[in-house]
């Protein structure tokens, strides 16, 4: 079967920008950090001769992306609402180098505003919904667009939306390619970090889907639904024992679920059968599994969880329908301390219900955590989302779009009460007062004494952490001032 020449691209946005970080927050970042095109790589794999072209960590400006992908007659391109007029602009670049190029964008945004992505540029040609896989390898292969679920496309001036595809089952997910090949072929693993993972790392997913039903998170409510669909523990192990001789100096494997312990059982098993790998790796988790499960992840290889806390108010997290109460977090953050597992713990700043005093609040919820380290995001109401709805509703939008033309992220919700540049600033506050407490300093202090790498990582991070806290200082200064002269 032929298929057209295709190119999968991640295209450069803003100067240090995460484009991985979709589900939550977006924007750049504080410190170096490059997530794998994991979503990209997949349907990449199951097109012969594909190009997945990663182009942030690779140094990839526009003209340098545009004269590569000018070659290929199918460019797949992932956007997301705050990089999209950016995006397009891209597009639109391929299309002049190649105007015989079809173009697809595909992402959260195409998902939820298929329409409006369609219509930000006659360039793109087609908008992939949900879980693309198999309708970009379809179009690939030359099928009749209007054969095709689970995408809309514009032809002769006119907007189509096919149905859409049906979600891939746990079968069928054993059956995709193992995106590790793809990464050895396509990209440099030496180029991807993670604040909080050990350098170099390599990240994949083993399931889509998340139960969970928090209100601000984009890739279960619009791309993978919440029903949790996994690969086999056997088909993972498969992937993953190949894994040290394609990159040899991986220090840890990340499995990049949204919720890799929503089925206890099965991470239980997948512990188990890593543990004669010796392989360190770490996940994400809500903070509600069992001591018992924790101890076996924990011998099987488990070195640390990226954890959700959001907020250290008892209301909000039932506004943002979190599912996990101030108590069961203490109690499982107990239990990591206690069997020597890390967390890096993730807040929200700017959820439903906020005010100055809730942000005090999850301060001091931070520091009675007391994690190895945390992130401090604002929400962001993606399209498509219970909170885009929330704050569209009742009138709490303060901001669009959700970046500048810099790409740092403003906070676009603002309450009554509390403006939107007050939870702008909180930000930088939450951050100091946890990371320049004695305690953690001394913590710190003691890592870079013992290790010559941790000093020279922690070094390097909390000075681009420092910069880009002055940077921020800086975007907020000029748009009060464009503000006042306006």
């Amino acid at each position: 079967m032929d298929f057209m020449k295709t190119m999968f691209l991640n295209p450069p946005s803003y100067e240090d920008f995460d484009g991985g970080a979709g589900s939550r927050y977006q924007a750049t970042r504080e410190v170096w950090s490059f997530w794998y095109p994991t979503w990209l790589a997949y349907p990449a794999g199951m097109i012969p001769g594909a190009r997945l072209l990663d182009a942030p960590p690779h140094d990839y400006n526009l003209a340098k992306t545009v004269e590569e992908a000018k070659n290929y007659d199918f460019v797949v391109i992932h956007t997301s609402t705050p990089s999209l007029r950016v995006d397009a602009r891209t597009a639109e670049a391929i299309k002049a180098a190649n105007p015989n190029c079809i173009i697809a964008f595909v992402g959260g945004h195409p998902t939820a505003r298929p329409e409006e992505v369609l219509a930000m540029s006659p360039t793109i040609d087609i908008a992939g919904r949900k879980e693309f896989d198999y309708s970009m390898a379809e179009v690939a292969q030359g099928l009749s667009w209007d054969k095709i679920d689970g995408i809309s496309y514009r032809r002769n001036g006119v907007v189509n939306h096919n149905p859409e595809r049906a979600q891939l089952t746990n079968e069928d997910l054993d059956k995709l390619p193992f995106v590790t090949e793809v990464y050895e072929k396509n990209l440099d693993y030496l180029r991807y970090n993670s604040p909080y993972c050990q350098y170099p790392y390599v990240s994949l997913y083993t399931g889509r889907g998340c139960p969970a039903r928090c209100t601000f998170c984009l890739w279960p409510q619009v791309t993978q639904g919440h029903r949790y669909r996994v690969r086999s523990p056997e088909n993972v192990l498969e992937e993953v024992s190949a894994m040290k001789q394609k990159f040899p100096k991986m220090k840890e494997l990340f499995f990049d679920d949204d919720t890799f312990t929503a089925d206890p059982a099965r991470a239980r098993k997948i512990a188990q059968l890593l543990k004669p790998l010796g392989i360190t790796w770490s996940t994400n988790s809500r903070a509600n599994v069992d001591f018992e499960t924790l101890k076996i992840l924990k011998e099987g290889g488990l070195r640390l969880f990226v954890v959700g806390y959001e907020t250290g108010n008892a209301q909000i997290l039932k506004n943002i329908k979190k599912g996990v109460s101030l108590e069961r977090a203490r109690r499982f953050t107990r239990d990591c301390r206690e069997l020597g597992i890390l967390i890096h713990g993730t807040f929200i700043l700017g959820l439903p219900g906020e005010t100055k005093e809730t942000i005090e609040e999850s301060m001091r919820f931070a520091r009675e955590m007391d994690c190895e380290t945390i992130q401090v995001s604002l929400a962001s109401p993606y399209p498509g989302t219970e909170l885009f709805e929330y704050v569209t509703k009742n009138g709490y939008l303060a901001v669009d779009p959700l970046l500048d033309e810099s790409g740092y992220q403003k906070c676009s919700i603002k309450y009554p009460g509390l403006s939107n540049d007050e939870i702008y600033g909180a930000v930088e506050r939450f951050y100091r007062s946890f990371y320049f407490r004695p305690r953690y300093i001394f913590k710190s202090v003691r890592k870079m004494v013992t290790s010559a790498e941790e000093c020279k990582r922690l070094l390097k991070e909390g000075m681009q952490f420092l910069s880009t806290m002055r940077a921020r200082r800086h975007q907020m200064r000029a748009s009060n001032e464009q503000q006042a002269t306006a």
